[in-house]
């Protein structure tokens, strides 16, 4: 596990981020209501687009992307005791199948925290699934009574949000 770092993305490998992405999608069994090509082309030109918003961690064994783990970062309503706020949500940590039960994802979670304490985020959320639970209540998450959620509806036909 020594070959294996966890740092900001690269531009250059948004690409390999998005194949992340769609790999999961196939993995969960989804069909993909676009074709790869134009999907890559498109997540990277988001990636581009929201990186003030959105930052990208990525985990490298040599030069090759084996996951990743996005912190959103929502700007929140000044109080008169705090005028800068903000809090921060994690989303699309993955770790390829063939590198998972090492321990790796809980690296990028850990990774996640340690960003979002250095931007001194109020709060750091996350929707889990259910194998990573566990994960995540190692690396620091609790269940909130108070954080209550309305689905909106599904913003894909692959059950994802």
């Amino acid at each position: 596990m020594d070959d294996i770092a966890v740092r900001p993305a690269r531009e250059d490998e948004l690409g390999a981020v998005a194949e992340l992405r769609w790999r999961w999608v196939l993995e969960d069994r989804n069909t993909p209501g676009t074709g790869q090509e134009e999907f890559v082309r498109r997540f990277v030109g988001w990636a581009q687009t929201h990186k003030s918003s959105h930052r990208c961690l990525v985990m490298v064994r040599g030069n090759v992307v084996i996951g990743m783990a996005w912190l959103a970062i929502v700007h929140r309503v000044p109080t008169p005791h705090a005028l800068e706020r903000a809090s921060g949500d994690v989303q699309c940590v993955y770790v390829l199948p063939e590198h998972r039960d090492a321990g790796l994802g809980s690296r990028l979670i850990d990774a996640i925290v340690k960003v979002a304490r250095e931007l001194r985020l109020e709060r750091l959320t996350v929707h889990s699934s259910t194998r990573a639970v566990s994960a995540y209540s190692r690396g620091g998450f609790a269940m909130s009574p108070r954080l209550l959620q309305v689905e909106l509806g599904r913003t894909s036909g692959t059950g994802e949000r």
